[in-house]
């Protein structure tokens, strides 16, 4: 790509941006201004890297950009905040071209207008290397603060808001950020604590339960298994897929019994599913239908170096 593309990819960029409320310089000087309104700011960012998080020859880079706008809005619906604007930063293979970048912004912005985010600045380089995109995502926190992951309680009932497992048939590339569904939420009850589930259901809950300094007890037969994980052709059993897989983005929160029979009775709604109990005793466990108690291992994604 020339100095001249790279201009003209940027200038492109800039008449489609949205503005922030409050914004007072946008894409085109060496740094945004903007006046923050006096909420608790959230600030998150992420990276996705070629071969690692997607690939290009089994997707689209409109969907690859849409994932990268995604699993940062999922980061701010964690904390029930509103999103507001965001930098994006990529390194673009030189051999993709110019129509290859159009179509990764227009999935970064297809979803950021989706949630009124302003894109407001970044970077852009080409290279021999793969692709990287990083976005850092700025929000708001609501009235009623952010939520933390440290705030579980011992008695807490636990909460997942969707199905689980089996995302690499396509929904960590598609999927939609609970951010109106935490906002409703935070509206409807006292959210505790609450983790976006990236990693997989039995690494993030152990996650919240190191910050809180609390266990927990999930019910095997009470956790939602997505249809993708049932059709997933391994050893593997939907369950483990549901455990362990990653990717999900669906939020893992914890409430008071009360509020939690309040969402109980809101479940025609489209309100989430009791999964568990908080408790004093560390570590979790998960419970079998024949009432056999074993420890839960910490499962998921992690990086390795």
């Amino acid at each position: 790509m020339s100095n001249h593309s790279e201009l003209a990819l940027i200038e492109w960029i800039r008449q489609r941006a949205q503005s922030a409320p409050n914004l007072q310089v946008g894409i085109g000087d060496d740094c945004a201004v903007w006046q923050p309104t006096g909420a608790p700011l959230l600030f998150t960012t992420d990276v996705l890297m070629e071969d690692v998080d997607f690939r290009v020859d089994e997707t689209t880079p409109q969907l690859i950009g849409r994932k990268a706008m995604a699993v940062n809005l999922s980061d701010i619906a964690a904390m029930a905040g509103r999103p507001l604007a965001a930098l994006v930063g990529v390194a673009l293979p030189k051999s993709r071209g110019f129509d290859f970048a159009r179509d990764l912004h227009e999935g970064l912005q297809s979803l950021a207008d989706e949630f009124h985010v302003a894109i407001i600045g970044g970077d852009t380089n080409t290279w021999d290397g793969p692709l990287v995109i990083s976005v850092t995502l700025i929000g708001e926190a609501t009235e009623r603060g952010p939520v933390r992951r440290s705030g579980a309680k011992p008695g807490d009932w636990l909460f997942v808001t969707g199905p689980l497992g089996g995302s690499i048939l396509g929904h960590h590339l598609a999927f939609t950020p609970r951010i109106r569904e935490a906002l409703e939420l935070h509206r409807l009850v006292d959210l505790h604590a609450m983790i976006d589930l990236s990693d997989g259901l039995a690494a993030d809950l152990y996650h919240l339960l190191d910050e809180s300094h609390v266990g927990a007890t999930l019910l095997n037969d009470a956790i939602p298994i997505s249809d993708d994980a049932r059709r997933m052709n391994d050893e593997r059993s939907p369950i483990d897929h549901a455990l362990s897989d990653g990717e999900d983005f669906e939020l893992l929160f914890t409430v008071s019994p009360d509020d939690g029979q309040r969402l109980l009775s809101l479940s025609d709604a489209g309100m989430p599913t009791h999964i568990g109990t908080i408790e004093a005793q560390p570590g979790c466990r998960i419970q079998q239908s024949n009432g056999e108690v074993e420890q839960l291992q910490r499962g998921g994604w992690e990086h390795q170096f």
